[in-house]
């Protein structure tokens, strides 16, 4: 049993691509709910004219939801992505995206039928240059507004049914600072600090490592999009053993600021960053969705975290035991899951 349609919320991205594409939050494509925009490749919807797609209606899980969710029509998230749009485009073959325009992870080419793997790699295996190279990525991404995603700023009820549309120009790096927020945030169940706190749509539940799979699949490819780099590809830390933040250098993530761990040396191009959707609790006490405005610098404290509730960075040991464990997810499928692969990992 799924918690609640944790799965149903990360497959709708393949669809929809991400939640909102910007040509779909005009006033008449939220009241009509159709996100059908056309491919620029021949100008139909969904790119219908070359066989890439059509506009077709929704289909989602009829399961009930979990016990840890017990409301109905309350959180724009529910049967995601009904309450905004109940038509958008389905691609065919191994064509995706909000308007089928681009290829399915692994998949290249004018027709997206080139077959092509993506190499991880150790970050400390990384060159000089390629450790240059990804950090102007990532801060490119960070000074660019998304040419094809604006983040929603309130709730569909806010919106007024759609006639209203309240939607904000963020970067490319910051739609996924918002989405993470969106699928993580309380359920708001109307005014000040009445929220509902048992529930996630992306952790502590079944969906937790597929769904952030996709998440950085999806953000490896704007990546892409916006470099024009198609071997682009996330590297990793090998965090087991590690004693503190490795990566927390100029040359990589940053270092801490001597006159305040908090901030970032400002020899690192991160310490001019300015954070947003930063503060969950304000937003629960007030009531509101983050609006997507400039909540002041990156802060990081590595090392200085709630050690109740992270006592530190797993051993290799710790990650061996968890590789082996037989079962994907046991019980209740949630936090109490016990010798549970994914609970343990999470």
């Amino acid at each position: 049993m799924w918690r609640i349609r944790l799965i149903i919320f990360m497959m709708s991205l393949a669809p929809t691509y991400q939640q909102f594409p910007r040509l779909c939050t005009t006033h008449d494509t939220l009241r009509t709910k159709e996100c059908c925009p056309a491919w620029e490749g021949d100008g139909s919807a969904c790119g219908a004219w070359s066989g890439r797609g059509s506009c077709e209606d929704v289909e989602i899980s009829e399961q009930p939801d979990g016990p840890q969710y017990p409301f109905s029509g309350l959180d724009d998230r529910e049967k995601w992505p009904l309450v905004f749009y109940n038509r958008t485009c389905q691609c065919a073959g191994n064509f995706m995206g909000f308007n089928c325009g681009d290829c399915r992870f692994g998949y290249f080419g004018e027709n997206c039928d080139e077959r092509r793997e993506s190499l991880r790699r150790n970050i400390f295996h990384l060159t000089r240059a390629e450790r240059n190279r990804l950090i102007s990525y990532l801060n490119l991404a960070k000074q660019t507004v998304s040419r094809d995603y604006v983040v929603a700023t309130g709730t569909y009820r806010e919106m007024v049914n759609g006639s209203n549309p309240m939607f904000a120009d963020v970067s490319v790096y910051d739609v996924f600072v918002w989405m993470h927020y969106y699928v993580s945030r309380n359920a708001q169940l109307g005014g000040p600090g009445n929220v509902w706190r048992d529930v996630d749509f992306a952790h502590w539940a079944p969906a937790f490592p597929p769904w952030h799979r996709v998440y950085l699949l999806l953000w490896e490819h704007e990546i892409r999009k916006l470099t024009g780099d198609m071997n682009f590809s996330i590297p990793y830390w090998d965090w087991r053993d590690a004693q503190g933040c490795d990566v927390c250098t100029d040359e990589l993530m940053g270092a801490q600021s001597p006159q305040d761990p908090s901030l970032i040396r400002s020899s690192s191009v991160f310490s001019s960053w300015k954070v947003l959707c930063s503060q969950a609790e304000e937003y629960n006490n007030r009531g509101v969705l983050c609006n997507a405005r400039n909540e002041g610098p990156l802060r990081r404290n590595p090392g200085n975290h709630n050690r109740s509730l992270v006592e530190r960075l797993p051993t290799s040991a710790e990650v061996e035991f968890t590789l082996r464990l037989p079962n994907y997810d046991t019980g209740a499928m949630d936090r109490t899951a016990n010798m549970s692969f994914r609970n343990t990992l999470e």
